[in-house]
């Protein structure tokens, strides 16, 4: 069995959390380019990560403040699968992402950065994206800036017909 180390990641986890909400936090901010939002749909909206496992980390969150799947109409999860499936196919086109991992992470032991705010995330993967940088250096290497990036995947989100 092989080990993916991911050391970067301790900042964030390590960090003093907000006491707001992430989530409802850009919304309120409504500056799509400060916060890094993409999409914003009739239920849910794309963000990409600020603390990414790799360039083009993306999350979909529905707007409505809620802690579970569970607890979500269907319409509003059938639009975050949508939206999940649009993202695939962005990442893939504008970043030629070879894989994904996709999931969400529901409460703090299945670690959980945001416990109370349900998102799904979407993370590209490259043949070979992992390397000895974050496990020898404690560093990870990101090939662009999350603006470049940002300004890359946006053309692609708005061009999104409901």
């Amino acid at each position: 069995m092989k080990t993916i180390w991911a050391p970067w990641r301790i900042e964030y986890i390590l960090s003093e959390k907000p006491d707001y909400c992430i989530f409802c936090n850009a919304l309120e901010q409504k500056n799509d380019a400060k916060t890094f939002t993409l999409y914003h749909g009739k239920h849910s909206f794309v963000i990409m990560n600020t603390f990414p496992y790799n360039n083009g980390h993306l999350m979909i969150a529905p707007y409505q403040h809620q802690s579970c799947p569970t607890k979500l109409d269907q319409e509003i999860a059938l639009e975050i699968h949508r939206m999940t499936q649009e993202s695939i196919r962005i990442l893939r086109s504008v970043l030629n992402a070879e894989g994904f991992n996709i999931g969400m992470n529901l409460g703090k032991v299945a670690g959980a950065g945001v416990e109370d705010h349900v998102h799904t995330h979407i993370v590209p993967r490259w043949n070979g994206d992992t390397n000895f940088m974050p496990v020898i250096g404690d560093t990870k290497v990101f090939p662009e800036y999350l603006k470049a990036t940002y300004d890359k995947l946006l053309p692609e989100f708005e061009a999104i017909t409901d």
